[in-house]
């Protein structure tokens, strides 16, 4: 019997053998560390409870409704609950069902980009879901962010004693990784602000209009994934052991500068589209009081050029030696005039 290996990256290996499967990891750990062999979910759990200090780390990645609906079956998770970790369509929250918590969360991770546009993906988002039973933890992880193997590489070798600690010592790793990202999204993302902050002011390339409001879609994206969370981590703090309870509330701590600096970024980046559009009303303003200038200047030849078409047989200046060239004369003073005017003014 093979254990469905993962690769580095969280995802199903394409050499194990089980095509299609969302199966990445299945593990026992007891006493701090993990037992060796390979396990089915069947057996991992057979195996957890013949032991008092044992339990399973179940890890899926996308995992399809019958794959999920056998292994509810299997550890006793609630329909509802299998239902929202296959769909993947969830807001952040914590039930319980049972003796079995389920914890949703929203991943996120920075995308890398040249510059922003109107088409820039900046943030991508996913989902974690975690169903922590009394001798069972199971991650369902959607999407491409914050993936588990790290995590679970970390834990068996050098923190052998959180692992220790039970199902909830787990979901707290996972959770801690989940707002980690977090914390290096809002750092690249202010990096991002700081750019269209400084182009804005740019008289070089000042940064479109359209490429500010996708900052500000890529940013309530974030936002959602984010504020949400600090209602389940509260109520996880009232049910999780007390030697695990000062580990989460590390995480709450980094969630919650998190969230305050997303609460900036949206302030800062109203700040910057309001300054955006200001100086899109002032170039406007600009540009018709030249157009008005120059029309005025116009005025002035098309006056002379109007008042000498009116074809009269009896007007005084057209027997002029003279009348002519001051015409020209006169119109070209007017004209250099009123451009002096309006460029001391400052409308040329």
């Amino acid at each position: 019997m093979n254990r469905i290996l993962g690769t580095t990256d969280g995802r199903p290996d394409p050499n194990s053998g089980q095509v299609g499967s969302g199966v990445v990891d299945c593990a026992v750990y007891a006493g701090g560390r993990r037992l060796p062999g390979d396990f089915t979910p069947d057996e991992a759990l057979k195996t957890a409870c013949s032991r008092d200090d044992a339990y399973v780390w179940l890890g899926l990645h996308e995992p399809s409704q019958p794959e999920m609906a056998a292994i509810a079956h299997t550890y006793g998770l609630h329909e509802l609950a299998v239902e929202d970790a296959v769909k993947a369509e969830q807001r952040p929250k914590l039930e319980q069902f049972g003796s079995v918590h389920f914890l949703v969360m929203r991943t996120a991770r920075y995308v890398p980009h040249g510059e922003i546009t109107e088409n820039s993906q900046v943030v991508e988002t996913g989902q974690m879901m975690i169903f922590v039973g009394e001798q069972f933890v199971i991650t369902v992880r959607h999407g491409d962010a914050s993936e588990l193997g790290s995590v679970r590489a970390d834990l068996e070798t050098e923190r052998a004693d959180l692992i220790e600690q039970g199902p909830w010592a787990v979901a707290y790793a996972v959770t801690d990784r989940v707002v980690d990202h977090y914390v290096a999204v809002a750092d690249q993302v202010e990096s991002d602000l700081d750019l269209i902050e400084e182009g804005v002011f740019s008289r070089d390339h000042a940064s479109p209009i359209p490429a500010i409001y996708q900052m500000k879609r890529e940013l309530v994206e974030f936002r959602r994934a984010v504020v949400p969370l600090q209602r389940p981590l509260a109520m996880i703090m009232a049910i999780v052991p007390k030697r695990i309870g000062k580990y989460f509330r590390d995480v709450q701590d980094h969630l919650t500068r998190t969230v305050e600096q997303v609460s900036s970024f949206d302030d800062l980046l109203n700040s910057i589209l309001q300054a955006r559009l200001a100086q899109v009303t002032v170039d406007q303003n600009n540009d018709m009081r030249k157009i008005a200038a120059w029309a005025a200047i116009a005025t002035v030849w098309t006056a002379g050029a109007g008042i000498y078409g009116m074809n009269f047989s009896f007007m005084p200046e057209l027997t002029w030696k003279y009348g002519y060239a001051s015409w020209w004369l006169i119109i070209l003073i007017v004209s250099v005039l009123l451009y002096r005017v309006f460029r001391r003014s400052g409308w040329l």
